[in-house]
């Protein structure tokens, strides 16, 4: 029986008369649900994920939004990326290539990193990155790694959840500081500035709100932490720490209050003084200070105010009085989103500013001018110095990393680094490779290939733009790949025509008389499964097109609760409308977040809501009912995801989310009778995995995949039972999943590590506990292939761009057959080893084999799994060698026969396009056995080419014909080498032996003339090419042109080809019969004659000769 017990719904009226089209059915989807949890009881799905390897296709052209920097003092060529949501980079070649080093920990959102200014392979990540923005990560405490980060351990503060700064004593690196912002969404948490002696090991709270160190328990209610803490280059124990007192949620964000203030230390933090004299007080936001590195008695303060406003402060006194110098205040998204400040290590009085326009003071504050220039992304968060550079300068954006050598006047971008964040995906129907949009955090909507031709993969020149701004949800016309509709923030969308690169506004507007559609930042947008002209698109109305954008009508009342954000509480209380609130890179509040209409039935409709309801029309939306509270489930849930069933009418699904109450559990939900009563289907999901996007097989019913907060699950019980997909993933938040159907591919949005594919993941399907254990051997079914050749229009692997060239891998090319193997296949070494190793480590006496024992290993010819690879009559026209361990393998053949001569083995004629199928065996004991069945695949040209291909029936036909002619005369060339030689071994020692006559001497002489002839006949004349003379070329080198010419491409052999083939062929049969006269009569007999004259042949006689004597 499911223990997935249905709970109860409250239903409120509904908004218009409310007609049922169909009776629920209790009970049914917890049977279907019972039949697909047997079928996958006791499952390995370990084996499963495993066998299971995402790809990542990038882009990186933009890149993605950058926490902090550090460049090692000692070895300034190495630099530290820590991305906002994209995980630890390091370089040690300044950019020109990058590696993740930190991708398999708990945590992908970075907030700091320190290098130990004392020991330069000591490094310290705070993670939870360092601001205020709606779509920020959270962390799980402090790292440190002593190897430059090659190793990592963890340090605590596990609910910090954003750490803004750590430093580190440079007198005794066992003293580290850990400021400690605390969590967004809640009070409490583990916030404050945090001190300790022993490198990490324990952590004491040193300063929190009120000046003073606070337990966990003092700080449970507290919205209060630090965001900025820094030291005096003279004397480390005096520092000066700015307390932030912030609290965003769903509906609104403040990012001030009477706690957030400066505070200075003198004795190492251990108590600590408010600074004022000169400071702004009352209600105050995001601070960031400074100490002169070159005077340590002049400070810096940039301070937020109320309404976005605020100003510069500098003190010259040690902090001791303040005075303000300048308006300016970090604009754009806000100062909660930047608001950092660094003082130039090489320039007194310089000083720059985190913006959403970069500023640079050159006056100790009193003037800020931009120096963003025309070709840097904007919305800056972190910077870096090089230690002996002056004029050079690391930073960091919502675009990724930019250097300047010349003091900022000209920037250079980092082209390879893939952490683009994306909240949506979107796949067409394009053909051959189908293609992948979506939206992103302030890098535009995107779109690109999940695959091209060539050899060098997928690059950044191959990806594009449709709309600018912050991208959010995409759609593509399922018959037209052409037309793309994409949105960027607070639902401006638009309609984007691929081949005319133009795109036209198609945003619903209001009636006269009508307020402006409360939109979300991320408004969803639905192309109907019944009519692809019809779209869908929400505010918080629904709205509906069916001309593809150019009119709206709403087909729906309000469908939220139409709440005021400020009567709702935020830090614990309802606010003054003139409090600190900084709404301006706010989504509107009660909205649609989420719809979909059921494929199976035109007209049913389901919407979910910002603010904790579920509507559904069963009508086209005439009429709604509202779901408005469902127990096990926080009130005002936030409706990530609603999905209907593709498979029954009555079933829908929706992810739900609470998060921004700072509460991280899953939240996956069913109803099997249209929203009337459903049930958590979380299974056993971890705990802090936010639910952002669920997907459902279009063959197997119960095979879902859920994008979380930490990567994407799998479920094959409807959700009994979830396994984690992680293979070439590292841990990183997925908003949004999508399957492209024709390709069986999972396509997954990570937010910030760009898209990955996981390709063909049809094996799910099959996945029964039953097949692993009664099947010693499977195949899958095998994926149809594109028949093509691989260009290479760059020339070379990477073009000779250099090594910073980006290029994301594309599928194997190929066919791609998957199989099982239960068991394993040993040798009977193996076999011994393994029992003597479990015999040693059970600390007893190792068994010694018997020489009989050891000489049947010896003797034992290895088994092996091997694949035969047949076209459609039944020809063998490939073999492929198969793992022998246990587990999920996988094998590639790329369309071409076994080699036809020596010198091309694996790398014989392509084959046709067609059907063909493959069957395993296993060899043993000189025994062939199949294993399994016999799976049939397709083999699909994508060839279009400007010249008609040539039939690839004759075409393979000559080329077999022109392949085993090359092995005659190969063979012949390789025997006349080896004749060759030993002539001329024995004409040397024929010139030396007392038994050799002049007579014997001048014979081998003109045997090895006529050899040189045919070799120059054969190979071309040698003495000419190493003059640089020309010279007509060798039967060889027309064979194997010609050879070359016939099986390298998909056209088949030019006329020339086939004229060289001619030219060879008959060059070689004229000579084929005195050559082998030469070889086997002529040079035989000669042996035999000197032979007689008691001459020794071969180094063994001379041996034999010479201990007679």
């Amino acid at each position: 029986m499911s223990k997935l017990l249905p709970f109860l719904l409250l239903v409120s009226s509904p908004v218009a008369i409310s007609q049922d089209n169909a009776e629920p059915k209790p009970g049914e989807g917890v049977k279907e649900q019972d039949a697909a949890t047997a079928k996958t009881a006791g499952l390995d799905t370990g084996l499963l994920a495993g066998a299971l390897k995402f790809r990542s296709v990038g882009p990186a052209f933009m890149s993605g939004r950058i926490g902090d920097l550090a460049v090692d003092p000692v070895q300034p060529n190495t630099w530290y990326v820590a991305a906002a949501s994209g995980g630890l980079w390091k370089t040690t070649n300044a950019g020109t290539t990058f590696r993740p080093i930190f991708d398999n920990k708990a945590s992908y959102s970075m907030g700091c990193i320190t290098i130990d200014p004392s020991k330069h392979t000591t490094l310290w990540l705070g993670t939870g990155e360092n601001n205020g923005g709606r779509h920020i990560g959270f962390g799980d405490g402090i790292y440190v790694s002593h190897d430059s980060g090659t190793s990592w351990s963890h340090r605590g503060l596990k609910n910090s959840e954003h750490i803004s700064r750590i430093l580190v004593d440079p007198r005794d690196s066992q003293v580290v500081f850990a400021a400690s912002q605390g969590p967004l969404w809640s009070p409490g948490g583990e916030r404050g500035l945090f001190k300790s002696t022993d490198g990490g090991k324990s952590w004491r709270n040193v300063l929190s709100a009120g000046g003073k160190g606070r337990t966990a328990e003092q700080n449970k209610d507290s919205y209060t932490g630090v965001t900025d803490v820094v030291m005096d280059p003279d004397n480390p124990d005096v520092m000066y720490a700015a307390t932030h007192q912030r609290h965003r949620n769903v509906w609104a964000i403040i990012n001030c209050g009477p706690e957030t203030a400066i505070y200075r230390t003198t004795d190492g933090g251990e108590s600590w003084s408010k600074l004022g004299n000169g400071l702004p007080g009352g209600s105050v936001g995001k601070i960031s200070l400074q100490v002169s590195p070159q005077k340590s008695n002049v400070v810096y303060a940039t301070i937020e105010l109320p309404g976005r406003k605020g100003g510069f402060w500098r003190s010259e006194n040690h902090g001791a009085s303040w005075k303000k110098t300048s308006d300016f205040v970090s604009g754009g998204t806000g100062p909660h989103y930047y608001q950092e400040l660094w003082a130039d290590p090489h320039r007194y009085g310089v000083l720059y500013q985190a913006n959403n326009y970069f500023r640079r003071s050159e006056d100790n504050g009193d003037t800020w001018i931009n120096i963003e220039g025309r070709y840097k992304h904007v919305d800056n968060h972190a910077v870096a110095f090089h230690p002996t550079d002056k004029d050079f300068l690391l930073v960091g954006c919502d675009g990724g990393v930019y250097r300047s050598y010349d003091y900022c006047r000209t920037w250079l971008f980092c082209p390879n680094l893939p952490l683009t964040q994306f909240y949506k995906v979107s796949v067409d129907n394009d053909f051959p490779f189908y293609n992948i949009a979506g939206g992103t955090q302030d890098n535009n909507s995107q779109y690109g290939p999940s695959a091209t031709r060539n050899v060098q993969g997928i690059r950044n020149s191959d990806w594009r733009i449709t709309i600018g701004g912050d991208g959010h949800d995409t759609a593509i016309d399922p018959d037209d790949p052409n037309t793309i509709y994409a949105e960027s923030q607070q639902g401006y969308l638009r309609r984007f025509d691929r081949r005319t690169g133009e795109s036209v506004r198609i945003q619903p507007q209001p009636e006269k008389g009508e307020d402006a559609f409360r939109f979300n930042w991320d408004s969803p947008i639905l192309i109907s499964p019944h009519d692809s002209k019809r779209l869908y698109f929400a505010s918080q109305f629904l709205h509906r097109s069916d001309d593809r954008g150019d009119s709206w009508k709403k087909v729906s009342p309000d469908l939220s609760r139409n709440r005021n954000r400020y009567e709702l509480p935020t830090m614990g209380r309802v606010h003054s409308v003139d409090a600190g609130y900084d709404l301006y890179a706010m989504s509107q509040h009660s909205n649609i977040t989420s719809i979909d209409e059921s494929p199976l039935v035109e007209g049913l409709l389901y919407a979910g809501t910002d603010d904790g309801l579920i509507q559904i029309s069963e009508d086209g939306g005439q009429t709604w009912r509202k779901v408005d509270r469902l127990f096990d489930v926080p009130e005002y849930f936030f409706v990530n995801d609603i999905k209907a069933d593709l498979h029954d009418p009555d079933t829908v699904y929706a992810c739900l989310d609470d998060h921004k109450t700072g509460d991280y559990r899953p939240y996956v939900v069913r109803s099997t009778d249209r929203g009337r009563t459903w049930e958590l289907i979380v299974g056993n999901l971890p705990e802090r995995h936010i639910c952002w996007r669920i997907v459902q097989d279009h063959v197997r019913r119960d095979l879902f995949f859920l994008a979380t907060e930490f990567g994407i699950f799998c479920t094959l019980d409807a959700g009994q039972k979830w396994f984690k997909l992680g293979g070439g993933v590292p841990t990183i938040s997925f908003r949004d999943l999508e399957i492209q159907r024709r390709e069986n591919d999972l396509v997954g949005a990570s937010f910030g590590r760009s898209f990955y594919v996981l390709d063909d993941y049809s094996l799910l399907r099959e996945a029964t506990s039953e097949l692993f254990t009664e099947n010693a051997f499977h195949v899958f079914p095998v994926r149809r292939a594109f028949w093509y050749v691989q260009n290479n229009d760059l020339g070379g692997l990477k073009g000779y761009q250099g090594d910073s060239l980006y290029n994301a891998r594309n599928p194997d090319y190929g066919s791609v057959i998957r199989y099982f193997v239960r068991d394993g296949f040993k040798s009977l070494k193996a076999k011994r080893l393994e029992a003597e190793a479990k015999a040693s480590k059970a600390g007893g006496d190792v068994p010694t084999p018997s020489f009989e024992a050891l000489q049947a290993e010896e003797d034992e010819v290895t088994p092996r799994n091997y694949l035969e690879i047949m076209d459609a009559a039944g020809t063998v026209v490939a073999r492929k060698e198969l793992a022998t361990s246990k587990g999920i393998h996988k094998v590639t053949w790329s369309f071409r026969y076994e080699g036809l001569t020596p010198f091309s083995v694996g790398t014989g004629p392509m084959v046709a396009p067609g059907e063909y199928s493959a069957q395993a065996y296993h060899y043993a004991d000189g025994t062939a056995t199949k294993m399994g069945e016999s799976v049939k695949f397709t083999v699909e040209s994508i060839v279009t080419p400007t010249i008609k291909l040539q039939d690839r029936a004759q075409t393979i036909a000559l080329v077999r014909e022109i392949g085993l002619f090359t092995n005659r005369a190969y063979t012949a060339s390789q025997k006349l080498s080896e004749r060759n030689e030993e002539l001329s071994v024995l004409i040397s020692r024929l010139r030396q032996h007392p038994n050799a006559t002049p007579e014997l001497l001048g014979q081998a002489v003109k045997l090895k003339q006529k050899l040189d002839g045919f070799s120059r006949i054969l190979r071309g004349n040698e003495l000419k090419e190493e003059r640089w003379a020309m010279t007509e070329p060798g039967i060889n080198e027309r064979l194997q042109g010609a050879l070359s010419g016939a099986m390298s491409g998909t056209y088949g052999p030019t006329q020339t080809t086939r004229e060289q083939w001619k030219i060879g062929r008959e060059q070689f049969e004229e000579i084929e019969a005195d050559l082998n006269q030469l070889l086997d009569v002529q040079i035989d007999a000669f042996e035999k004659r000197v032979e007689q004259a008691n001459v020794p042949l071969s180094i063994e006689e001379l041996e034999i000769e010479g201990e007679e004597d």
